[in-house]
């Protein structure tokens, strides 16, 4: 298993992390994500440990505490420094107009619980799982570094923000010295790549590791999907659980994008959802993917992702299929890239 260092931090991760929201199925949401209990969950973190995936990334509000309590048992025949523990604050939690946000109020909360499900005393890596713009940032960092001086978090994350979200919070870390954000969790994969136009700029610039949350789509790039067929009634989109809604996904392109994978997999003997994993594993900042699965076979089929490279055709192949017109200003910031250079896609290989 490849490592890499994540962001600014001393701290390497693998490059395939597991998601375990898929633990609990609490709720018809996450119901359609999966159901994995303490038994499967217990194999499941296994098979992950045995291919060198030692990276869980969970949250709160999955199953509301579901899948941090599932995930903390099936942890229990580790050791607790043999594991990299992700989780995360920020959305509600139970009722109440203080069970959200990154206020000290909901954070120090939020954190004692996470402890306390996932039955450990301390979180390797902690999330704002969204940005928060009702609180002032110097409360929520002031916070997080309490937290991280205290020895219950070691380092913190933002996740879902936007690229002026993350530089505020960044600038604000500067100017008090604070713990700064390490890592940015961020939706990112071939049917969509607005990642590309400026939070992997930033990340680039100020040192951000990206870790990937729905590589495929929501399961859009699994190899159930083909042009002119139905959609699959098994799938997590027609069950109501997908966190990537219909309408950012453009049919057209969507559809050159399986062509081009089912060409590629042939060519590689890979499955499309390796192809489509290992083509992240190319883009600049990307420290990690979180794969998930809802069963045993689906982990092994995701783990396969790694050991190999795409050549840098086959890349260029899957970008063009996926290309879409960038919005305002960045197309216009686009007809000049020698004043605004793009990420280094195609960086010349040893």
């Amino acid at each position: 298993m490849e490592f890499r260092q994540l962001g600014a931090s001393g701290l390497k991760v693998p490059v395939l992390s597991f998601g375990t929201a898929t633990f609990g199925g609490g709720g018809e949401f996450f119901k359609a994500w999966g159901s994995t209990q303490v038994e499967e969950a217990t194999r499941m973190v296994n098979l992950c440990m045995d291919a060198g995936v030692n990276f869980f990334d969970t949250a709160d509000i999955y199953s509301q505490g579901m899948s941090e309590e599932i995930l903390g048992q099936a942890l229990k025949g580790l050791g607790r420094s043999e594991v990299i523990l992700s989780t995360k604050g920020t959305f509600p939690f139970g009722e109440g107009p203080n069970n959200q946000g990154s206020s000290r109020f909901h954070l120090l909360k939020q954190v004692e619980g996470s402890l306390k499900r996932l039955n450990t005393d301390y979180i390797d890596l902690y999330h704002m799982h969204g940005f928060d713009g009702n609180t002032p940032v110097e409360e929520t960092l002031r916070t997080l570094d309490d937290l991280v001086q205290s020895g219950k978090v070691r380092y913190i994350a933002a996740s879902n923000f936007s690229g002026w979200h993350l530089m505020k919070s960044l600038g604000v870390s500067d100017k008090y010295g604070w713990n700064r954000y390490v890592a940015h969790q961020v939706y990112y994969s071939l049917t969509n790549r607005e990642y590309e136009w400026e939070l992997m700029p930033l990340g680039l610039d100020q040192n951000v590791g990206g870790i990937i949350w729905s590589p495929l789509a929501a399961g859009r790039l699994g190899g159930k999907y083909r042009r002119g067929q139905p959609m699959p009634q098994d799938s997590r989109v027609a069950q109501g659980g997908s966190p990537v809604p219909e309408a950012v996904v453009n049919e057209e392109v969507f559809y050159n994008i399986i062509d081009a994978l089912d060409e590629i997999a042939a060519e590689t003997e890979k499955t499309v959802a390796q192809v489509a994993l290992n083509w992240l594993l190319q883009r600049p900042t990307v420290s990690s993917i979180i794969i998930g699965a809802r069963n045993e076979e689906q982990l092994k089929q995701n783990l396969g992702a790694v050991g190999w490279n795409l050549t840098v055709e086959q890349v260029k192949k899957l970008d063009a299929a996926s290309e879409v017109p960038p919005i305002y200003p960045y197309w216009h910031q686009r007809q000049n890239t020698k004043l605004n250079p793009l990420p280094p896609f195609y960086p010349k290989r040893k």
